[in-house]
């Protein structure tokens, strides 16, 4: 199975710095850039951070990890992808999750009282529909005639899915192409990508085996108070040590725990030191993991 390792921008990386930081991950060979879902921070908006970096580059993929999907307008999403797909081939990697991860943010995405699970579950149907070709749909939430959303790509584009509860599980399952997990420890992440994939089986389904990944946070400085809170809000059951590693070798022991999980995909963060040397040490220390 194909080992692939990316870099994801957090809050801390502004426009100004994008150019050239893209320019650097296309000259070093780096798989993948991911941009993340922080509205009220200095981070780019996950959808023109893809087209901005691939508009730069000829190789590099680039990502959200995650964004959030209800409430926006599936339709309005596909017409995204569909345009960034036609325009990158096979470098286009989105990933959906069901709510932001900053509580100060959930207003900004509004659904119905009571039914954000829901719309989600119907969003990724609509989404599906939209990015085949499908003409019409009707649901709970949405019915529509005549969906057109432009030029599709030969093979549609994976939709992956993040989340870590057994609901979440569950949708990856029955909607999902892939899993994009975070804070979670390699014993979590395997026995999440076994209930994943008893979810795909009870719907009929089959996730590639090699479409199972997860984020993960280098903090070179230690883990400092602030992020340990921040974890242990995500994830109160979690250690923050077992998800969060210290140091590149650290690093490289999460990777391989992970790995004997049965994930292959990486999402790596950083925290701590200049991003420059952390690009230098991401191209020697994890380059030569990929196959």
């Amino acid at each position: 199975m194909k080992i692939r390792i990316g870099v994801g921008l957090g809050a801390e990386t502004p426009p100004a710095e994008l150019p050239g930081l893209v320019d650097r991950l296309e000259a070093a060979g780096v798989d993948s850039v991911w941009f993340s879902e922080q509205v009220y921070s200095d981070a780019v908006d996950p959808f023109i951070g893809m087209a901005h970096a691939l508009a730069r580059t000829s190789r590099l993929k680039a990502g959200t990890s995650v964004a959030v999907l209800p409430g926006r307008h599936p339709v309005l999403v596909a017409k995204q992808i569909a345009a960034l797909a036609a325009l990158a081939p096979k470098r286009v990697l989105p990933v959906f999750g069901l709510r932001p991860a900053r509580r100060g943010e959930r207003d900004l995405f509004e659904v119905p009282a009571g039914s954000r699970a829901a719309v989600f579950d119907e969003s990724l149907r609509l989404l599906r529909a939209a990015l085949s070709g499908a003409g019409d749909f009707a649901g709970e939430f949405w019915k529509l005639d005549g969906i057109s959303v432009g030029p599709l790509p030969p093979r549609p584009v994976d939709i992956w899915l993040g989340g870590s509860a057994p609901a979440a599980f569950r949708r990856i399952g029955r909607y999902g192409d892939g899993w994009l997990g975070s804070f979670l420890s390699p014993a979590e992440a395997r026995r999440g990508r076994a209930e994943i994939e008893a979810a795909a089986a009870a719907a009929g389904r089959e996730i590639e085996p090699d479409h199972y990944g997860m984020s993960l946070l280098l903090s070179e400085d230690g883990i400092p108070p602030e992020l340990a809170a921040a974890t242990r809000q995500r994830r109160p059951d979690t250690d923050p040590a077992d998800v969060i590693a210290t140091s590149w070798p650290a690093l490289h022991r999460l990777l391989d725990a992970h790995l004997e999980a049965g994930l292959t995909k990486f999402v790596i963060y950083h925290r701590g030191g200049s991003s420059e040397e952390f690009l230098d040490r991401f191209a020697e220390e994890l380059l030569p993991r990929q196959n």
